[in-house]
């Protein structure tokens, strides 16, 4: 139906309660080409993924875990970020991603939309399926 690269809503609420922490699981899962659920700001845990979540070789349902997290404070905005997801020797077609804490019950924290920058689905085929985390722009996780 519909996916807008977006900082979820319930994330910016549960920073503000304390929910999160620098320490936390938190992982990145694909959704499928041609998703029939909506993905975008008001999307609050991965469960909503469901059957929209990518299937293919070498690659397991609930994503990877991201390693390498990162945050900074530049001209008042504050943004996180994580090194690339990658899934080797993967046939995988997605159209986008979803960041989300499993620490914290699966809390969710970002949607991200390939079409934003470039053209989906993006697909593998017995090759790596590589997942750049932006560290600006579109798709960064950042609270402004």
């Amino acid at each position: 139906m519909s996916l807008t690269t977006a900082v979820c809503n319930s994330y910016k609420q549960e920073v503000m309660n304390g929910t999160h922490a620098s320490g936390d699981t938190y992982m990145i899962a694909l959704i499928k080409h041609a998703p029939s659920g909506t993905f975008d700001a008001t999307t609050t845990n991965y469960s909503a993924l469901s059957t929209d979540e990518a299937s293919g070789t070498g690659y397991t349902a609930g994503g990877q875990a991201l390693s390498g997290y990162t945050s900074a404070l530049t001209t008042g905005t504050a943004s996180i970020g994580w090194s690339n997801a990658v899934w080797a020797s993967s046939s995988i077609s997605a159209d986008g991603a979803l960041i989300y804490n499993a620490s914290k019950s699966n809390k969710a924290v970002c949607v991200i939309n390939f079409a934003d920058t470039g053209s989906v689905p993006v697909t593998s085929s017995a090759a790596s399926f590589t997942v750049q985390i932006p560290s600006s722009g579109v798709g960064q996780v950042r609270l402004s």
